[in-house]
């Protein structure tokens, strides 16, 4: 493998199949056939000498080689998009775009609070954002379709992206309910939330997993009414009365001034970590550094 003159396009088909998972969706994405495709797939590792791909039924996964090649090429490409970015943003009259990936179970209120700091810059920021299950939100990470994602939970490993966990900070919880179950559930708190009804997070959230591991520690079991992927749909059904549910102590303030519910208790033993996930070890993006400076420093310290 020495003396290579790598042709780059050739590169950047590799790269394409590798990020998007087939030569299909590559073919698809760059408006070229897949015979197009497969052919100078053949020429790259004909050049290099080695297998990028292997077969594992009807999926293509990188062999040892091709992990090598992906990590290059991705960092090329990825570092060829933001430079695009950089040298848009420096354009006069020219906003930065900072497109973010919003996991649906993340509480609308702390989101906005996390975002809140981009609407101050003195520079203009396009914010565009998506929300989606978090798998979702990392395939698209993962294709540079978003710049970050904010999230409940740091990235699995077990999941085949690059990406990099930035924490933000972590909250202790509160509990509310509605203005006429309130009273008689604040007396014995925590205990009095055992057999009360309850509205939930889904199973599948970081939060819900913590709450009943805490539940249970507690000794007690309450009545679950109704689960939620959206905690923003929990919140109006905690305001109608159907039954206590939680947030970050950190949006405290905004919860009650929304919904008009009131707090039964809090508690810190019980905690809830967001981050920030991106493509890059180091935040580069002014507007990521602006909303992680005051998460760290302002936000994540009042919960």
């Amino acid at each position: 493998m020495q003396n290579l003159n790598l042709n780059l396009k050739h590169l950047r088909y590799f790269w394409a199949v590798a990020s998007h998972g087939s030569i299909a969706r590559a073919s698809e994405a760059l408006f070229v056939t897949p015979q197009t495709i497969s052919g100078q797939l053949r020429d790259l590792e004909e050049q290099i000498g080695d297998k990028l791909f292997q077969r594992e039924g009807r999926n293509l996964v990188l062999t040892d080689t091709g992990r090598l090649v992906f990590s290059y090429a991705d960092e090329m490409f990825r570092l060829g998009v933001e430079l695009q970015d950089v040298l848009a943003g420096k354009t006069p009259g020219a906003s930065i775009t900072l497109r973010v990936g919003v996991a649906m179970i993340v509480p609308k209120l702390l989101a906005y609070r996390v975002l809140e700091p981009i609407l101050q810059m003195q520079e203009s920021v396009r914010l565009i954002c998506n929300e989606a299950p978090l798998v979702d939100l990392l395939a698209d990470l993962s294709v540079h379709k978003l710049d970050v994602v904010l999230a409940d939970s740091p990235i699995n490993p077990a999941l085949n992206i690059r990406a990099y966990n930035h924490l933000l900070g972590e909250s202790g919880v509160t509990f509310f309910s509605f203005s006429g179950h309130a009273e008689s559930l604040r007396a014995n708190f925590p205990e009095s939330l055992d057999g009360a009804d309850f509205l939930m997070p889904n199973s599948g959230s970081s939060h819900r997993r913590d709450l009943d591991l805490w539940m249970e520690r507690q000794g007690f079991t309450p009545v679950v009414v109704a689960e939620f992927e959206d905690r923003a749909l929990m919140k109006a059904f905690g305001e109608g009365g159907a039954g206590v549910f939680t947030s970050p102590t950190a949006v405290e303030n905004d919860v009650l001034q929304k919904y008009g519910v009131e707090v039964i208790g809090r508690t810190d033993e019980l905690t809830e970590r967001y981050y920030l996930i991106s493509a890059e070890r180091r935040i580069k993006h002014p507007a990521v550094s602006a909303i992680t400076e005051v998460a760290r420093n302002t936000l994540f310290q009042q919960g």
